[in-house]
């Protein structure tokens, strides 16, 4: 899910981070977060208290245990608040709100979109990916409940399609979806940087509004693993917010602070060298482009041989 920062520690953003650092008032914020998400949902015409109460019915013990790596070792850094949700992505509030915390949220990327934001999101990074990459297997890391996963599949129909994440909780809604879809695809529950999928296994690893939720070590760990995995002439892709855009220095402090609130590492993220990162880990033909006022697309390449 995108939210926005400021591009460089100014005066606002530094009194943000104080404000955030007392938790009372960080709760507070978060609390307010939440809510203005829930009312811009339903302003628009998407029914999240509906749709969250219809799924919280299903049986999703089932759909857990076919998923979850029983074994896996989280992290430190994903064990914390995530988007308003004090166990953050590890637990069921999280994951049965994404599609519609989604929706809401990219309403508000183009002043007509409305509902379709998310969708129209999706289609901007897509057109440029398919002028570059012709996949026949394909890795979406941090694919959360599906949405991305899905879309990829829409725009690459033959290709063979791996979703990865660390919350099993996603991945149960996930596996949910494609059931009530029809499709095939295969579900991973592991660590983006430790993913224990085979070496030169994949054309083509799409990495869609991850990167701003991660620590800057933890961002190079993942694609010193997405070159592991790439075969020879294959594309990394990433999709998240633009550092760049003016949209972010023009915030204003009352409603950067909700929205940091709700991201514990968009500072990291927004002070990231992602292009010498990615020089760092191997990859050559680095291309960054925008595709929406507040978005980026970039992408690299594994040498041919």
């Amino acid at each position: 899910m995108t939210v926005a920062a400021n591009t460089a520690p100014e005066i606002a953003s530094r009194f943000v981070n104080r404000v955030l650092a007392i938790k009372p008032l960080a709760n507070l914020a978060k609390h307010q977060a939440r809510q203005m998400m829930i009312k811009r949902a339903e302003k628009i015409g998407v029914p999240w208290t509906k749709q969250v109460q219809e799924l919280k019915q299903l049986d999703w013990d089932t759909q857990l245990a076919q998923v979850e790596n029983p074994h896996l070792q989280y992290p430190d850094y994903y064990c914390c608040s995530f988007h308003a949700y004090e166990q953050g992505n590890l637990s069921w509030d999280a994951a049965l709100e994404v599609e519609v915390a989604a929706r809401a949220v990219h309403a508000g990327i183009w002043a007509d979109a409305g509902a379709e934001g998310d969708a129209r999101l999706r289609a901007s990074y897509h057109d440029i990916l398919k002028e570059v990459a012709q996949p026949r297997d394909i890795l979406d890391i941090g694919c959360s409940v599906g949405m991305s996963t899905f879309a990829l599949q829409e725009v690459y129909p033959h290709a063979a399609i791996t979703g990865l994440d660390l919350s099993p909780y996603f991945l149960a809604v996930a596996n949910y979806r494609a059931q009530q879809r029809q499709n095939q695809i295969n579900w991973v529950h592991a660590a983006a940087e430790s993913t224990g999928l085979a070496s030169a296994s994949f054309d083509l690893v799409s990495i869609f509004l991850v990167c701003h939720e991660l620590p800057q070590s933890a961002t190079r760990q993942i694609f010193q693993e997405v070159r592991r995995l790439l075969r020879p002439g294959g594309y990394l892709a990433i999709m998240d917010m633009n550092p760049q855009s003016e949209i972010y220095g023009k915030m204003p402090p009352y409603i950067l602070t909700l929205l940091k609130s709700t991201e514990p590492y968009l500072d990291e993220y927004f002070t990231l060298d992602i292009e010498a990162a990615l020089k760092d880990a191997g990859f050559q033909n680095i291309a960054i482009a925008p595709n929406t006022p507040r978005h980026r697309t970039i992408t690299a390449q594994v040498a041919v041989g």
